[in-house]
């Protein structure tokens, strides 16, 4: 069961990281063409409006990647001192905690995206649904990714290594 779901994990991870490389690349050639437009011609009205959710999107989908690698702040001294069951027990409280606030912000996410779906974005008239969309959909993947780190300690399984090289 744990392999299956770290299985999805690295599928997920497979699909979500060359997303956020193209929303970057996207949101290169948007602000390039944002400053060409300016500078040589008259501006573009819809590029400062693409370039913001962009910026969101990448932004939420971000944070989970980065969730998913361990690589967000984290202040470990003193779980580090720890002994080792100890040590266990807090890991486990903390995926706890992780998993009790993104099941939250999942709730609340859709609940604002909920409310916040009959707004229109100025330049594009997009509704502003998709927009705030990212918030519930980032939390849930993180919500699957602590889900997953809770299963790996309880059943004192390690992750599978990545072949993903350090930053």
């Amino acid at each position: 069961m744990i392999g299956l779901l770290q299985k999805l994990e690295r599928g997920i991870d497979a699909i979500l990281q060359p997303v956020v490389v193209l929303g970057m690349l996207a949101l290169i050639g948007v602000i390039t063409l944002q400053i060409i437009s300016r500078v040589f011609f008259n501006a573009v009205p819809w590029t400062e409006e693409i370039a913001r959710f962009l910026l969101i999107w990448i932004t939420f989908l971000g944070a989970a990647l980065a969730f998913q690698r361990g690589r967000h702040i984290a202040v470990t001294f003193v779980v580090d001192t720890l002994p080792l069951g100890i040590k266990k027990v807090a890991r486990i409280l903390a995926c706890l905690i992780i998993i009790g606030f993104m099941l939250s912000l999942v709730i609340i996410g859709y609940e604002y995206m909920q409310v916040q779906s009959f707004q229109k974005s100025p330049s594009l008239r997009w509704s502003m649904y998709y927009v705030y969309a990212i918030m519930p959909i980032s939390a849930a993947l993180m919500l699957f990714y602590a889900l997953i780190d809770l299963l790996e300690l309880v059943t004192n399984r390690v992750p599978a290594p990545t072949a993903e090289p350090p930053i």
